[in-house]
């Protein structure tokens, strides 16, 4: 009787070996320098969305958009500071709730979308010098009569885990005694849909994603974005790893060489002014004087 439990505790231990090892060898890569990793692999590990026109995958599969430019861009003016004869980018699929934990534990480098800069983050993460500024509005259909915020009254409100506007929505409805019922999903789109299909009121989000969720549906007469903003504009920024701020300057560094340059006109008007894959009218949204002084400034 002792053996056969002595042979299933040993089958038991060989069973948990592997993955025991596997999580040491993660713990152990990631609390030494992104930098020599880089040097030994080549490889910069991008983490990406599904937030247009920032990251996005096409429907060939390709991963494109605004972030997704810069961070190509950064890893080539990398490659050239640590003098690397490649540096290859490695793109991985994140979501709102797992992104902060992906850098912590080495799955991404970098993450390269639109990550609200806000002082909470901050203790958990570096960011990168501003690529865009937005503002959190709410989004609704027009037969809703959603205008101002005091509109959302008793309303359900549709929010995406691991954003901002989680925490934004419940501050305004404690502060004006809104009584809102909060509504969480995992993605943009699927908190859209909500909308859309009038399972919810309103949903919160950074004004440049509402507006290209609003031009996609070809009927933006249907849908009202709230005159009223619940936050203050706020810079978004890529996220590194709060242990590495030598990669967090190289990724600054890079980040402001490209922003001072000519090219960096052409990479906004091409995701901001012009058509792409889901918004065949474009945004037509020029890039503000607000966001402009700020990459002549960094």
């Amino acid at each position: 009787m002792l053996k056969i439990l002595f042979q299933r505790l040993l089958a038991a231990i060989l069973l948990l070996l592997p993955s025991t090892l596997a999580l040491a060898e993660t713990d152990l890569s990631f609390n030494g320098s992104t930098i020599e990793r880089l040097k030994e692999t080549r490889v910069l590990r991008v983490g990406y969305g599904s937030a247009q026109p920032f990251s996005f995958k096409t429907s060939s599969g390709e991963v494109v958009g605004y972030s997704i430019d810069l961070c190509r861009a950064m890893a080539r003016k990398m490659q050239a500071m640590l003098d690397l004869p490649e540096l290859s980018v490695e793109l991985v699929q994140r979501t709102p709730a797992n992104r902060i934990q992906l850098l912590n534990d080495g799955g991404i480098d970098i993450e390269c979308n639109a990550s609200t800069n806000v002082a909470d983050r901050r203790k958990a993460v570096f960011f990168t010098p501003p690529h865009f500024i937005a503002q959190t509005k709410v989004v609704s259909l027009a037969r809703n009569n959603i205008n101002r915020i005091d509109d959302l009254r008793g309303k359900s409100v549709a929010v995406v885990l691991g954003t901002v506007n989680v925490s934004q929505i419940l501050q305004l409805s404690r502060e004006r005694k809104l009584g809102l019922v909060s509504v969480p999903v995992n993605e943009v789109r699927e908190a859209f849909e909500l909308v859309k299909s009038g399972r919810v009121s309103a949903f919160a989000m950074d004004d440049v994603l509402i507006r290209n969720l609003i031009a996609q549906t070809g009927n933006p007469d249907d849908y009202v974005v709230s005159s009223e903003a619940i936050s203050e504009p706020q810079p978004y920024g890529f996220m590194t790893r709060i242990n590495d701020p030598q990669f967090a300057e190289l990724a600054a560094t890079a980040l402001r060489s490209i922003y001072r340059s000519p090219q960096m006109q052409e990479m906004y008007d091409r995701w901001f002014m012009q058509p792409f894959e889901g918004s065949p009218q474009g945004l037509n949204l020029p890039i503000s004087d607000e966001l402009k002084a700020s990459f002549a400034t960094q």
